[in-house]
């Protein structure tokens, strides 16, 4: 079995923060980051490559430009979703800040199931791949890969792309991707 290339993009630029819409599209920042990734990923893959998406509109837009560059459809998977929160939207940013502040020892278990289930998706993947997906999707990912208990190991800035590879049904961490210079949303 050859190996696996997977990318992780973070979608770019939300045009609303956590705070003010469960599901924003992108900024204006947002589509020349998605533009700028699109692009750059379009030079480095090879012929044969999936596009699956998040089916929340910041990830679904963040796909858009490199579905249009490659003529590829993007596949919607759930399992590519940001993190669930047990709280009220307008609650969700502190929720979220504390969560961050966490060790996945202490979260509840329908957290670890959202963690296992972007992991399974991963490691049931039969081709290259490029995903678009979410900050947290990603540190849930690389700190699962690299031993972590910190729910945030990293910070991936906006349409940054982190590579993994699935060798022999084990996924290691190729590259991470640009990190944040400044808070998220």
């Amino acid at each position: 079995m050859s190996d696996i290339s997977i990318y992780l993009v973070r979608h770019g630029e939300a045009a609303a923060s956590w705070a003010e819409s469960s599901d924003p599209g992108l900024s204006e920042l947002g589509w020349q980051q998605a533009e700028a990734a699109g692009k750059a990923l379009h030079a480095q893959l090879g012929d044969s490559v999936n596009l699956v998406s998040s089916p929340l509109a910041r990830a679904v837009e963040t796909a858009q430009p490199l579905a249009r560059i490659r003529a590829l459809d993007v596949a919607i998977n759930p399992s590519f979703a940001e993190i669930p929160s047990p709280v009220p939207l307008s609650e969700r940013q502190d929720w979220l800040r504390g969560f961050m502040r966490e060790q996945w020892q202490q979260q509840p278990e329908f957290l670890h199931q959202w963690r296992q289930q972007a992991l399974n998706g991963l490691t049931a993947l039969t081709e290259n791949t490029v995903i678009f997906t979410h900050f947290l999707v990603l540190n849930a990912v690389v700190g699962s890969i690299l031993g972590k208990q910190e729910t945030l190991c990293f910070r991936p800035n906006n349409a940054s792309i982190t590579q993994l590879a699935l060798r022999d049904g084990a996924l290691e961490l190729v590259s991470a991707g640009q990190e944040m210079t400044t808070v998220i949303n």
